[in-house]
């Protein structure tokens, strides 16, 4: 028998699904993206500085934490670790200045994915309470006969 999770061994029929984090989603999103930037922005960057392997290598280090980055968007420091790799992500500016737009860019892109992500999070939280409190105004009756 394979192993399970601890939501798979505590599921039983019949129960609610957790609805999953669209700000967690959105921020995942955006990290992948930017992984594969940084991993190209690195090949560039190594073909342009006469095969410079420590630029490579660099940036596939920081296309590797970016993705796995994304594993610790739901914990309540992720975000923080989001902004900390977007400031990486400018910094390689220094090395390719249209690097400092891109990196803005992303920038930008990561505050809309946290407050548009936050706010659909709310407003999903608001619409289950209100699907509960009408579910329990309104029992389901038996089978149509």
């Amino acid at each position: 028998m394979a192993r399970q999770t601890k939501a798979q061994r505590e599921w039983r029929p019949g129960m609610p699904r957790k609805r999953r984090s669209t700000k967690v989603m959105f921020a995942s999103v955006v990290l992948s993206l930017e992984a594969f930037v940084a991993l190209f922005a690195g090949l560039a960057l190594f073909g342009l500085r006469n095969k410079d392997t420590g630029i490579l290598w660099a940036s596939v280090a920081l296309a590797v934490v970016l993705i796995f980055s994304c594993a610790f968007m739901g914990k309540k420091w992720g975000p923080a670790l989001g902004w900390i790799l977007q400031l990486v992500l400018i910094a390689t500016g220094f090395l390719e200045p249209l690097m400092f737009v891109i990196g803005v860019l992303f920038a930008v892109s990561w505050w809309y994915a946290l407050r548009a992500g936050s706010r659909l999070d709310r407003e999903n939280a608001q619409r289950d309470r209100e699907q509960a409190e009408w579910n329990a105004a309104h029992p389901a009756e038996g089978p149509a006969a």
